[in-house]
């Protein structure tokens, strides 16, 4: 049992621990939100309908109740103007949502939108599976649940992982050019770019560092020298050459520099100190 009696899935929740108790929970467990406040008749009337489906279900999603009353900070941040609302939580986001008081029929089609899927299970197994190293056996569950559910974006993006540690980078591309947005995008967008630039310049770092300083104008060279370091994970020098061609000629190669600097800052996420400072000054280049 959990705190005031409850079961260990349904909780009480609120401003101090929702990013815990809510949305980091979710990412293992989909997670309820019922908002309500003791002055709210059909919230009289929808709480026990939950708790009781949550009772069924019997761990498989937790039910988090917030007192907007108690809570008007979080009510507010989550734009809650009439109660009962009810927000459904997977995977650190909000995948679906109801205001007011459903019959029983329609909440369980709610939960049905929130519960992972056959194929979502299977996915999710398959991720332990690669996190041992069972890399055959995740394989084989992957390609499972795509086959029960060709976009499961869990299945589409495990998989492309191992295909692209297999190098086979064109097929590992295709399935994540299938994972559609949502909270699997920025992972599948990062892998994608790490094959871009994995499958850049392969030629002698030092010899074109050489060329390009005999020749600084000769763009397809600088290019070259790009593509090579930024392979080899020296990333800021990369960047360097890479916003010197935009500056000489943004068109070059149809802003192929440009995507180059676009790939590694994905590559790096958005908050890095490297990503932060080349898009800076890839900015006053571009709108100077």
């Amino acid at each position: 049992m959990g705190e005031g009696g409850m079961p260990g899935w349904i909780i009480e929740a609120g401003d101090a621990d929702f990013e815990s108790a809510v949305i980091e929970r979710s990412a293992s467990t989909p997670v309820v939100v019922d908002f309500w406040a003791p002055w709210c008749g059909p919230c009289r009337a929808l709480g026990p309908l939950l708790e009781r489906l949550a009772d069924e279900y019997q761990g498989a999603f937790i039910l988090a109740k917030v007192n907007i009353d108690q809570n008007p900070t979080l009510a507010s941040a989550l734009n809650v103007q009439s109660i009962p609302m009810v927000l459904g939580f997977r995977d650190r986001q909000v995948a679906v949502e109801f205001v007011g008081a459903l019959p029983e029929a329609a909440v369980r089609e709610f939960l049905a939108k929130v519960l992972p899927s056959e194929a979502e299970q299977i996915a999710t197994a398959a991720d332990q599976l690669l996190a041992e190293g069972r890399l055959d056996e995740a394989e084989a569950q992957y390609r499972d649940a795509l086959t029960r559910e060709p976009r499961c974006p869990r299945a589409l993006l495990g998989l492309a992982r191992i295909l692209a540690d297999r190098r086979e980078d064109a097929e590992a591309q295709k399935l994540l050019d299938r994972v559609l947005p949502g909270p699997f995008q920025a992972d599948a967008d990062r892998l994608a770019a790490e094959i871009r630039i994995r499958q850049g310049g392969t030629g002698d770092v030092d010899a074109l560092r050489r060329r390009v300083a005999d020749d600084p104008a000769n763009l397809e060279m600088r290019f070259e020298l790009g593509q090579v370091l930024a392979r080899s994970g020296q990333y800021p020098e990369a960047l360097d050459h890479y916003l010197d061609i935009v500056r000489r000629d943004r068109s070059f190669r149809d802003g192929a520099a440009r995507k180059a600097m676009l790939d590694i800052f994905e590559l790096l996420g958005s908050r890095n100190e490297t990503t932060e400072q080349y898009r800076s000054e890839l900015a006053k280049v571009l709108f100077s």
